[in-house]
Order: structure tokens, then sequence, then C-alpha cells
């Protein structure tokens, strides 16, 4: 990173985001002080609101559009926004959803974390908009692990230790430190990181894309960097309540196990996430039903956002 305040360009993606994108948007100012905030591209895949009427009204930030022309999904809203720019006069680009909020003087932390050799990939504090906290943490997926979060869920796995791939208890969230990975509503990376290990994988479509970049970002001997100093409201998605979403979700945290490590662990791997979701779908919970589905129908899975 060059010397003097950082150069920072921000990448939001946006779908159908009018509700959320103006206040994400006039967050910015006060949450990049203390950087210079070269631009601000909003990525949008194809929303049919007024999401771009929104944008096109805030006029004292550096704001690009980029149309995406379809719902493409995270990875390749975020690969078509990071193409317009010139990375080569960039120190990081933060990658952030449009129902996120930062907190004042946030940025600069985040890109201060990033000046240590070795950190590629700087993650904030996020908080829900009542201030508490929002488990963002992960550790590496593992076999074990699955099987610990089948049977007494992922929740109450994160706090015993480091049973579970969530870190959900608090005082994990007090100090700054390396983590394998983290959720990708708001995450800055060195743009060494991008000229290096290349585009996001689009084929994820939403969730574990930021796994995949991260873990590949590893790969290549970069740390992902938790910094607790800086603090992000993120409202949330529809994950925890929209079936189709939650399958995905499942779906591809399964597809980016295989693609990393062999088929007997995969195998292990794939039958503790089926024997937890049918567990939860016995009990109920319509979101593990819809994931029961399509685990194990491939027919039945999401290969296509709709527009």
């Amino acid at each position: 990173m060059t010397p003097g305040p950082p150069r920072i360009a921000i990448v939001i993606v946006t779908y159908n985001s009018a509700q959320v994108i103006e206040g994400c948007l006039r967050s910015l100012g006060e949450g990049a002080r203390g950087v210079n905030l070269v631009h601000v591209i909003v990525a949008d895949n194809n929303s049919k609101d007024d999401c771009l009427k929104v944008v096109g009204e805030v006029t004292d930030l550096p704001v690009q559009v980029v149309q995406v022309g379809r719902n493409a999904g995270y990875a390749a809203a975020i690969n078509a926004g990071v193409e317009v720019l010139d990375v080569a006069t960039l120190d990081a680009v933060l990658v952030l959803n449009p129902d996120c909020r930062l907190r004042p003087g946030s940025l600069l932390p985040l890109a201060e974390s990033l000046r240590r050799p070795g950190r590629g990939i700087a993650a904030p504090l996020l908080v829900n908009p009542d201030g508490s906290l929002q488990p963002s943490l992960r550790r590496m997926p593992a076999v074990g692990r699955a099987v610990v979060e089948a049977v007494i869920g992922g929740n109450l796995a994160g706090r015993i230790g480091t049973l579970g791939e969530m870190v959900t208890h608090p005082r994990e969230y007090a100090k700054a430190g390396e983590v394998a990975w983290a959720t990708g509503a708001a995450m800055l990376i060195s743009t060494d990181v991008i000229k290096e290990i290349g585009a996001w994988d689009e084929s994820f479509l939403l969730y574990s894309e930021e796994t995949e970049f991260s873990l590949r970002a590893r790969d290549h001997g970069w740390i992902t960097w938790y910094e607790p100093a800086s603090v992000v409201e993120h409202i949330g998605g529809d994950s925890a309540i929209n079936p189709m979403l939650a399958s995905l979700l499942i779906v591809n945290k399964v597809k980016l196990f295989r693609r990393r490590r062999s088929t007997p662990a995969f195998l292990a791997y794939y039958l503790a996430v089926v024997l937890g979701e049918a567990l939860r779908a016995l009990m109920g919970r319509r979101i593990s039903k819809a994931s029961v589905v399509a685990l194990l129908r491939p027919s039945r899975r999401v290969h296509k956002l709709a527009d």
C-alpha cells in the first residue's frame, strides 16, 4: 500500500435495492473519513424498481453505475464492477452489500490493517440495525464440524471451542486477528490480491462465492484479517426465511467443499449436512425441507436467478 491516505474504490452490488441503497450511499462520506475514496461503483443486476433512480439522486459521491444486464448474481456483479476500475491506481476495493451502512471512520481501520505484509482481505465487525452482534466470522469447513453442527446446530457449536464453522461467541469478536473467511456483505480486498488471484467465481450465483474467493486467496498465501475497530451495520438478507435462497446457500456450501477436498471427505461432509437439514425438516423447518430436496435432487436446484 502506498504512503498517504489509502486509495479506495467501493463496489456495491444492487438488485431491486431502492429501499436500502440511499442509506448505504449516504453512509459512505463519513464512513470513508481518512481515506481517499476514488470511485463508488454501483453494479446493478437489472433492477426493476427505482434503485438506479435513487442512485442518480446522490451527487456528492464519485458514483458510476455499471449495468450487468441481467440478474447474474453477486460474484458476476462484483467482477463487472471491478472490471471498470484501474486497480493499478488503487490500494484496495471494498465489496459491499446495498443493505450495509458504514459507521463513521470505519473504512480507515480496514485499510490500515492491509498495510501489514501478508494481509490481503480485511473484514469489519458486522452489527444488526439495533447494534447487536451479527456473527460473520467462519472457521475452515471440516467434516467434524459439519457432524457437530448437524447434531447440535451451528449456533451452539460455534460457542463451544472451535467445534463449529460459524464463530458465534461474542468474546471472539472483541479482538482483531486472522480468520479463515468472513461473510461477504462487507470486505476490503487488496488490489494485490485481485491482480494475483483474478475474478470471483460466478458459478456460485449467491452464497459461498466469498468463501471460495477467501480460501483461494489463502491458497496463495494471503491472510483474511478481522478488524473490530471497523463497524458496519448490516440489515441482512432473506436466506433465513426464503426456502429457495436457503437451499442455494446449503447446496453451494457442499459444492465448494467438494471442489476442495477428496471424494471420501466430500461424501462424509455431504451426509452430515443432509442429516442436519433432515433433522430440522422433521421439526417443521420450511427452509430445511427445501434444502433437503435440493441436496437429494439436483434437478430441483437453483441454476439461474429470476430477473
